[in-house]
Order: structure tokens, then sequence, then C-alpha cells
């Protein structure tokens, strides 16, 4: 490279931004030539000017993706960073697969850009080979542009391109097998099968046989052949969701496929060579699984080459209006009622705690459609809907054990707002701690009978802070025993 200074190409049709962006990259050191459209920026690369491009991907004269094919035919060494408002996974994606260097959803932070200009500036990569254009206005039911949300957009756009491993982490309801849906549909397999497994709806001594198949006569009942779905889903992904829920021995096998590529029917001879991607999901955390011995350290490395995290609803808010407006058209293509909320409806859908996500949300959009004739749906309605809703979760969770966790402390906290009256209670941090502390430590100590160094192990405590805690509470030391 020259001693001139790196002359960075901005093409933005804002002139706000243009110069903000401007002015980051001049503190930099950086050179800028800023034009605002698409032919703007094409004169100046195929005049061979500047190191870098950063480009807006829709400007008044056309689309910015576009343009990247020639450019990288004329100069495959430019690199290119792109930025748009319109921030969905299918742009995330075209933007890959047009070989963008990096893809920045707005608005954006200007020291990351600064950063990710750097970063393109030292790899002067060759773009990635070209994948299968795809067709215009293709969609996926991904819906939301939080900045939670754009951070599993861009990391599923640098995957379609690969067959790595994915391990896709987060609560129950938030999506997990839409975006191994996506990883499928956007990527090389797809058209390979997708083949869904949930791990936890199968009986323990039939997990093999569903994920391997078995042979005839395998054992009573194997009246014919069963094709596994290891090999239902050879070409393509497999999908396996709750996979905290497999049992060790079926783990065992598991592995032994990832490491080897091949499986042995239950009752069969011969391997069976398969080709396929592998989507792994669960909501429950598998590194505290894996420090129980309840999961394998080594299949848990295996699954977690990749791994996503899906943000759960409450971190993900402003993304509530427009999945409401994508459940309201999903409803009416399903023949149901179309109803609109109000602002005070929807301000109170982005104040609740949402421990079903998003899937509780669809569920709460078509009951509104079906259930009240009135349009708009107003914020009584909705608040009463999602009262109703809690009560009946928490009748259902007293049946199997005992009501969600966060819903049980926000009745607590709502009781002790209503109990001060007009005024705030006090210590309530102190007050909870104690409420939920003494039952958690009895519970630890009887399930160990009274061993304090195994009590103090199952809750990652030392032993010293667990006879801190016992005495504060008054629990005598060996509570839990006998």
């Amino acid at each position: 490279m020259s001693d001139s200074p790196v002359c960075v190409l901005v093409a933005e049709d804002d002139a706000a931004v243009r110069t903000v962006v401007g002015r980051a990259l001049a503190r930099r050191g950086f050179r800028v030539d800023a034009t605002g459209t698409v032919s703007g920026l094409w004169r100046r690369v195929e005049a061979g000017e500047g190191d870098v491009v950063v480009t807006d991907i829709r400007l008044p004269d056309g689309d910015a993706l576009d343009l990247l094919p020639r450019i990288r035919r004329l100069r495959p060494d430019l690199p290119v960073v792109v930025t748009s408002a319109h921030n969905t996974l299918t742009t995330a994606v075209r933007a890959n697969e047009a070989g963008a260097f990096d893809y920045l959803p707005k608005p954006f932070d200007l020291d990351h850009l600064v950063a990710v200009v750097e970063r393109a500036l030292r790899s002067r990569r060759t773009p990635a080979r070209p994948s299968v254009p795809r067709e215009e206005g293709e969609r996926l039911p991904i819906v939301g542009r939080s900045p939670a949300m754009q951070e599993v957009y861009r990391i599923v756009a640098r995957l379609v391109s690969t067959d790595l491993t994915v391990l896709l982490s987060g609560e129950s309801g938030t999506g997990k097998e839409l975006v191994a849906r996506a990883l499928h549909e956007f990527g090389r397999r797809r058209h390979g099968p997708f083949v869904a497994v949930n791990m936890a709806a199968i009986p323990r001594d039939l997990i093999e046989s569903e994920l391997f198949g078995h042979e005839k006569g395998a054992f009573t009942g194997a009246v014919a052949r069963r094709v596994g779905r290891f090999e239902q889903a050879d070409g393509g992904t497999l999908f396996l969701d709750e996979i905290g829920d497999m049992p060790l021995e079926a783990q065992t096998r598991l592995l032994r496929v990832l490491q080897q590529g091949e499986f042995v029917p239950v009752g069969g001879t011969r391997p069976v060579r398969t080709d396929v991607r592998i989507v792994a999901a669960s909501h429950r955390d598998l590194r505290s699984l894996v420090r129980q011995g309840l999961f394998r350290e080594d299949l848990y490395y295996r699954l977690a080459v990749v791994p996503i995290r899906l943000p759960p609803l409450r971190e993900r808010v402003e993304d509530i209006p427009a999945l409401v407006d994508h459940f309201t058209a999903e409803a009416a293509r399903e023949g149901l009622p179309v109803k609109m909320l109000t602002p005070a409806a929807l301000r109170r859908l982005q104040d609740h705690h949402w421990p079903g996500n998003v899937r509780e949300l669809r569920n709460l959009v078509r009951r509104l459609a079906v259930l009240y004739a009135e349009d708009p749906i107003d914020e009584e309605v909705v608040a009463h809907e999602l009262a109703r809703s809690a009560a009946e979760e928490g009748e259902s969770g007293r049946s199997v054990g005992g009501p969600d966790l966060a819903a049980a402390v926000e009745r607590w906290l709502d009781q002790r707002f209503r109990a001060a009256g007009d005024g705030l209670p006090t210590d309530l941090y102190r007050r909870l701690v104690q409420e939920v502390e003494r039952p958690l430590l009895l519970r630890a100590m009887r399930a160990t009978r009274g061993n304090q160094l195994r009590a103090a192990e199952l809750l990652g405590l030392n032993r010293n802070t667990l006879r801190k805690k016992l005495r504060e509470h008054g629990l005598h030391q060996g509570a839990g025993e006998g």
C-alpha cells in the first residue's frame, strides 16, 4: 500500500449520515470520498479509487447489493461493508451472499464501523465463492429488528454457506426451530430434507430406534425395517430439539455418529453412511448439565461448534408491534377475524414479562381475534387476557410442582406494593432474598441428608458461606438429616 492516506468510499443517501460517518473515519486518519448514489459509487470504483467501500443498500438510483457482483469482478480485493435500516434476516443473508465483507444494521455504533473498516483493510480477502441467487421477495417467518435479533441474523448469515454444527440455546418459545429452518432454507442443503426431532417427546427406550432405525425382528414389535431420522435427513439437515433430554446411552451413540459419519441400525450389522448437517437446540443450560454429569462433555463440544443464543421476548420488546402485525396477518390467512390493537394495548403487551415468549404472544393474538368482538382491542381487554393466562399457568404449575418462579416473584412484589398503599414498600431486596433463601437451603440440606460439603457444592457456595447462611436463617447446621 502507498504512503498516501487510505481512502474509504462512502455511499449514503442521507447527507447528515455521510457527514457523521466521514468525520468518524477522518478522525482515525482515513481520507473519505462520499457520494449519495449507486452510479457515483461505481464511477469511483471503476476509476480505481478507494481502498474500502462503506455503502447503504438502498440508494436513490438503485440497490447497492446489485452492484457488488460487478465490483467483485473488476476489483476482487476491494472489501465492501454494507449498512441498512431494513434490518431483516433476508437483508443480512443477501449481503453475505453478494460478497459483502460485513453487514451493519442501522443505527450502528461509529466506533464499531471504524473497527470493521480497519479489519477489512487488514484482511483484503478474496470474496467467498458465489452462491445460488435467491428468489426475489423470499421471506422466512422470523420477525424483529431489535439489536438482540440483529446479532442472531448476522451469525445466521455467516453460517448459511457452511455445514458447521450449530447449537441453539434459549427459553422455550423463542423460535429455535425457526432459526434452524432458516439455516437450512438459506443454506447449501436447501434442496435436501429438513427433519426435526423433539428428543423430549420420545420414550427413552425408543430413542435409538427413532434416530437410527431398526431391522425387522430387532425387538418385540419390530415387524418391519424402519428408517431412522438420520437416514431420512441424508443430504439435508437434522434438527435435534431439546437435546438436553437425551439419555446418556443415546448420547454415546450420537457422538459416535458425529465422529464417524455412519451408524448401525438397531438389530443391524452393516453400517449406514450418513451426510447430514446437525442443528441442535435446548432450553436447558447444557454446560450445567455437563457439570452435573448428565450430559457428555465431548458431545457438548461436538454440538457447540457455533453456539447461538436466542433472546427471550422480554429482551426485545421493541419487536412486539411487528410480531403482533405478523401474527394478525397469519391468523387472517387462516380465516380468523382481523383485529387492531390500540397504542395503549401495545404498550401493555410491552410491559408484560412473557414467560412463554413469542409462542405465548402468538397464542394471545389468536385468542384476541376469536374471543373479542371489539375492534380495536383496548388495553383493558389485553390486561384481562394476560391476567387470565397468568392465573391458568399458576393453576397448571401447582398441579405439576410449582408456578413459574419469575411470575411468583412478581405476584409477591405486587402484594407488597398493594400493602404499602400510597407509599412504597421498604427493604424489598433483603425480604425477597430471605423468602427464597430459606426454602432453598432446606431443600439442599434435605437432598444431601445434611451433608454440608455436598449441599455447598449443590448450591454453588463454599462451605463457610453455607454455614453462615444456615445460622442467619436459624436453621440447625445438620438440617435435613434423617
